[in-house]
């Protein structure tokens, strides 16, 4: 296990290329190794017998072959498998098809054998679905390894594998990389497509990706995953070119970074936040990239609306859609699940328009940031990965929660402690991850700081609208000066 643990993903493929290992004794280490942290993680949702590449072998050879390898249950379907998407209503509909990404990491060589946790339609921070229990970070199990792609960043982060599928619609890549310890990348929009089955999910603001121990195995995955399909409706620029994870050894440019670690969401977050921000901005310096200190480059607070009102009305959308997937009725669904699909449901067209629209607005303010800074550094969420159950819902506001939906009154949800409660719920530890998805920016996650009591706290590092390779570059930049490699959680 050690020895296997000591390998990253593409260390492991070279290791089946040279005859030193097979695919088979990889899979059996990792499936031993699932075995034997499962009871205390709960990370995996689902075994899957692994599909086989259908296409010729491309011109120098798979680049993950034989490397095990673990989906998101959330989108990335399996035809076959179901994708349940962490909801009761779901776990037995099998898919109809094999979506794009999966298509494209089995024909790299990746060897899947399993389906990892997320919140129900992925609409958390926090991985605790109520059909398959909280998922538990391997660093404190006490706490959460969050969301959405939870099981997927626990697995990596408990050696289960070193790479893992992951999506981000609003930080579900970044906040369970910063809880976990890991590397995680938001590509720009429109670099990774979706489909077949959809176009754009949540409007273009969601995006497939990888959380890593690695930069080079997130930088080998989005050159796997990046180019467009006959169904994608955009075209990319900014393609990475071959060759991209030998050229992370080159160092980027003078960078001029502009931090903050403020938000109207959460005006005062965890002091660890702060230091976290403070030690990365230190070694940036010392790096040679010029750091200053900047106000917030937008109207967070109107971001948070405008994400929470699309947010709410594709929660009701996809509840609809599992409905008539699988027959269930409303009971299928988690109470919050439906609290979110009523407030969308009393969403107004124009409402709806108008915050969609307004994502224009956030990218012109960013857009001006980044005419004179080349990244923004922020904490990637806002306090330390919170204990299980910290979100539940007290008492009185379930009972709340049950008469107003019972009523089917869900204009009136509006009105009530409860939708304060949802956004802080889930917003408040993490404010500063919607802005990316809005705006279609890159973002990562880069696992600098951990709190006296071992907990990881990533920072946040936001960049120009393709510069995905200037930021991969960076990350490996920071890998070097302050690796992260060998520090493993005690389980």
């Amino acid at each position: 296990m050690q020895d296997y643990r000591d390998h990253d993903a593409l260390a492991l493929a070279a290791l089946v290329r040279e005859g030193a290992a097979t695919p088979d004794e990889l899979l059996a280490v990792a499936r031993a190794r699932a075995a034997e942290v499962e009871p205390h993680l709960n990370a995996l949702v689902r075994e899957v017998a692994p599909p086989s590449p259908t296409g010729p072998e491309p011109e120098g050879g798979r680049p993950f072959a034989g490397v095990p390898f673990l989906l998101k249950d959330l989108h990335q379907d399996l035809a076959g498998v179901p994708t349940s998407g962490g909801s009761r209503s779901m776990r037995d509909v099998p898919a109809a098809e094999t979506a794009t990404v999966v298509e494209r990491w089995v024909e790299a060589g990746l060897v899947v054998f399993g389906k990892t946790s997320s919140p129900e339609f992925g609409a958390k921070g926090i991985t605790e679905p109520h059909a398959f229990g909280a998922t538990r970070n391997p660093w404190d199990l006490d706490r959460t390894p969050g969301g959405s792609s939870g099981g997927s960043a626990a697995a990596v982060a408990a050696g289960v594998v070193p790479m893992a599928a992951a999506s981000d619609g609003g930080g579900s890549i970044r906040i369970p990389a910063s809880a976990c310890g890991l590397f995680g990348l938001k590509p720009s929009r429109g670099l990774v497509p979706y489909g077949p089955a959809g176009g754009e999910p949540l409007g273009g603001t969601a995006t497939d990706g990888v959380v890593s121990r690695s930069v080079r195995d997130t930088a080998a995955a989005l050159e796997v995953l990046a180019g467009p399909t006959g169904t994608s409706v955009y075209l990319p620029g900014g393609l990475p070119a071959a060759g991209l994870v030998e050229r992370l050894a080159h160092e980027p440019d003078r960078l001029r970074v502009g931090v903050t670690w403020h938000s109207a969401i959460t005006p005062d977050p965890h002091p660890e936040a702060k230091a976290a921000v403070e030690r990365a901005a230190a070694l940036l310096s010392d790096l040679g990239h010029e750091v200053v200190e900047v106000p917030v480059p937008f109207d967070d607070a109107r971001l948070a609306r405008d994400f929470l009102t699309t947010w709410f009305v594709h929660c009701a959308v996809s509840l609809e859609q599992a409905r008539e997937a699988s027959g269930a009725g409303e009971d299928a669904f988690e109470p919050d699940t439906r609290v979110m699909a009523a407030l969308g449901r009393a969403t107004s067209a124009t409402d709806y328009v108008r915050a969609v629209e307004s994502r224009h607005e956030h990218v012109r303010r960013l857009a001006d940031f980044h005419a004179d800074h080349d990244l923004l550094l922020t904490p990637t969420t806002a306090t330390p990965p919170p204990r299980i159950g910290a979100f539940d819902l007290p008492a009185p506001v379930r009972l709340l929660q049950k008469a107003v939906l019972t009523a089917r009154a869900g204009s009136a949800l509006r009105f009530t402690p409860l939708v304060e409660q949802m956004i802080s719920e889930n917003l408040g530890w993490v404010p500063y991850t919607q802005l990316a998805n809005l705006t279609g920016r890159p973002a990562m996650s880069v696992p600098l700081h951990w709190t006296p009591d071992g907990l990881p706290m990533g920072v946040q590092l936001v960049g120009r609208l393709g510069a995905d390779e200037v930021m991969l570059r960076l990350a490996a930049q920071l890998e070097r000066a302050a690796p992260w490699w060998d520090r493993t959680p005690p389980l």
